[in-house]
């Protein structure tokens, strides 16, 4: 990809990535979009996500022509490797080289799994948001083909930036949908909160002006008879409305306890 081809193909992927507020959004869907996405812009053999959202749950996905592969080195990292490390200090992992010294005695069992996978070298960078740790994009970049030629078209150090640009905007994205689903469910919660409370004072309203009665009498009579049947009060009041509760039984909460 040319350098101007991938500063336009960039600028429209991170655009997207941010963009999370819509009814149909699926987190897996989105962060396999997402790994797909960082190795097409930084010519890597494939991307892992190790995502957490914040909670105890880990996600793991894996793109790229070798899916299996790259998924096998993310599983490998129990022992040690890039995307854990990036994750436990929140701060992105340099490009390093598989079969240096350094990586073997570092991460011996995940350097020798990517050495096996023809990978030459590997980055990870955090996704990070209000000093939450949301997950890692852990970067693996193939050795020459056989051929001689290198799969990747661009240094290390630029695929670092450009795959922690994608990281910060899906931080970014992720917190938002976060934020937006939480706010959605209150908001139903409210809702829901309000709708009962209509309903319950409209049954009262209809026992009281039936029973000729006080409103707290005929709310006692509600409470009661939903104990009594152990059902919500909201439901009772609905068959109130409705009709559908035999005013005899209905009476029979009118003498239950507060």
């Amino acid at each position: 990809m040319r350098d101007r081809d991938r500063e336009l193909r960039l600028a429209d992927v991170l655009v997207k990535t941010a963009d999370t507020l819509t009814d149909d959004f699926d987190l897996e869907r989105y962060l396999e979009w997402l790994a797909d996405r960082c190795a097409e812009l930084v010519d890597a053999r494939g991307v892992g996500v190790m995502y957490t959202g914040g909670d105890e749950e880990v996600r793991i996905v894996s793109c790229g022509r070798q899916q299996a592969a790259v998924r096998s080195l993310l599983e490998v990292q129990h022992c040690g490797g890039p995307c854990v490390e990036s994750f436990g200090t929140g701060k992105p992992v340099p490009p390093m080289r598989i079969r240096s010294e350094d990586t073997g005695a570092r991460w011996p069992e995940f350097a020798e799994r990517a050495g096996e996978q023809g990978i030459e070298e590997t980055y990870a960078v955090p996704m990070r948001r209000d000093g939450t740790m949301l997950g890692v994009l852990n970067i693996f970049v193939a050795a020459a083909n056989g051929n001689g030629r290198a799969e990747r078209r661009m240094s290390s150090e630029r695929g670092l930036r450009i795959a922690q640009a994608l990281a910060n905007a899906a931080a970014t994205g992720l917190h938002n949908h976060r934020t937006h689903s939480a706010c959605r469910v209150l908001s139903e919660q409210l809702q829901t909160a309000l709708d009962s409370r209509i309903h319950v004072e409209q049954a009262k309203g209809v026992l009281a002006e039936r029973w000729n009665t006080g409103m707290d009498e005929a709310f006692a009579a509600l409470r009661g008879y939903a104990r009594r049947e152990q059902q919500v009060i909201d439901v009772v009041a609905t068959q109130v409305i409705r009709g559908k509760i035999d005013a005899e039984e209905l009476r029979r909460g009118r003498s239950e306890p507060s």
